[in-house]
């Protein structure tokens, strides 16, 4: 089906973990010009967490989905513009003027690309036909922390697809390092690239969001064949049980909820050890915590790879639940420990100490075991006292 112009326009933020999609999108839906938005927001895990991070524009209407979009793209994805639209007609949701969908940081675009354009995945159903009729996927813009982008290219091929993808690539984190050759090399990658810099004084993030179409031409080599690939293969499908929503690939989301209030002490402790313990490769941890001194103003909490950045307070809890929820992702998790020290840290009780196969194994993955141990010989209140100051803002 050809694009028109009285279909809404669809624009996909995507960016691998840590990059400041988030953020970047609380930012934009500052702006009066988006305030008219729906927002999909995809989340990597049964237990959703972003939604309730995007603090600007929460009257726009909004469609949470769980899991690996990319691996659903020709279902989930339609369904969720589904309701929109079907939300739209009836009046149950107010008028808006487009869609943007913030993808998890490990979806591969391809597939969710596919779902949006003409001759992409078949539409399997009315409902599809009809979220055809209605939407066209305007760009693909891409949000690239400088910082982290290296380490994420050469382990995570979804990053260097998300890139190839794209339309706009947003850098982010650029406040220490400035944006260096990463305009060259992403346009090595993507020759019709347009790249920005987040922090710059200048930076019009709106334009972003002007009507057009997508097009794979001129994004550079494989882009058109990946498509074309993804769609004869149709949306891949995860293994049909809850577990396999927790993981993509080797990587994998721990959710961790408790009802408890935390002291600030020990939400600190617990940072460092998922940050540092040997084995654990934390890609990601991001959540909204209830501490002890002010229960009934959350604290945000976000941590990329061993960086913890500071932690800031929420008026109130999203919807009114005061209830703690974070989300670990990364690779070689210990999830029995994380889950373990999580809950003894909520009751107010120490972490645990690794006992003799503990050590042995931090030995057989390659780690110190004397670097955990003395680790725990560091103060709480210590660990406390650095999280407020060792990293700048997020973006």
């Amino acid at each position: 089906m050809r694009h028109t112009n009285d279909q809404l326009p669809v624009y996909l933020l995507t960016g691998f973990l840590g990059a400041g999609k988030t953020t970047l999108l609380n930012r934009l839906m500052q702006d009066d010009g988006l305030k008219d938005s729906a927002l999909v927001i995809n989340e990597f895990g049964l237990v959703p967490i972003d939604h309730d991070l995007v603090q600007e524009g929460r009257e726009a209407p909004m469609v949470t989905t769980t899991g690996c979009i990319c691996c659903t793209a020709g279902s989930d994805l339609r369904s969720s513009l589904n309701q929109l639209l079907e939300g739209r007609k009836s009046g149950a949701l107010p008028p808006f003027s487009r869609v943007i969908i913030e993808t998890t940081g490990l979806a591969d675009p391809a597939p969710i690309i596919n779902s949006l354009i003409p001759g992409g995945i078949d539409a399997r159903s009315w409902a599809d036909h009809a979220v055809a009729r209605a939407f066209r996927l305007s760009a693909v813009i891409t949000v690239v922390n400088v910082e982290g982008i290296e380490s994420a290219l050469a382990n995570h091929p979804e990053s260097l697809r998300q890139i190839a993808f794209a339309d706009h690539a947003v850098l982010t984190h650029t406040g220490i390092s400035g944006v260096g050759d990463w305009p060259v090399r992403l346009r090595a990658v993507n020759p019709g690239l347009q790249v920005h810099n987040a922090t710059a004084p200048d930076a019009d993030l709106v334009r972003l969001f002007a009507p057009g179409s997508y097009q794979a031409f001129g994004k550079g080599e494989g882009v058109e064949g990946w498509l074309a690939a993804e769609a004869r293969a149709g949306a891949h499908e995860h293994h049909g049980n809850f577990d396999g929503l927790n993981r993509h690939g080797d990587v994998v989301a721990v959710p961790l909820i408790t009802d408890r209030p935390m002291a600030q002490a020990a939400l600190a402790e617990f940072l460092k050890r998922i940050s540092t313990h040997p084995g654990n490769v934390l890609l990601r941890a991001k959540g909204l915590v209830g501490l002890t001194d002010d229960p009934s103003r959350p604290a945000v909490v976000h941590a990329v790879g061993h960086r913890i950045y500071p932690i800031q307070r929420q008026d109130g809890w999203p919807g009114g639940t005061a209830q703690s929820r974070l989300v670990v992702i990364g690779t070689g998790l210990n999830e029995g420990r994380i889950r373990g020290d999580f809950d003894r840290l909520a009751l107010g009780k120490g972490a645990a100490k690794p006992g003799l196969s503990a050590i042995m194994q931090s030995f057989v993955r390659g780690g110190r075991a004397v670097d955990d141990v003395s680790a725990r010989l560091e103060s709480a209140s210590e660990i406390a006292s650095r999280i407020g100051g060792r990293v700048t803002s997020r973006d």
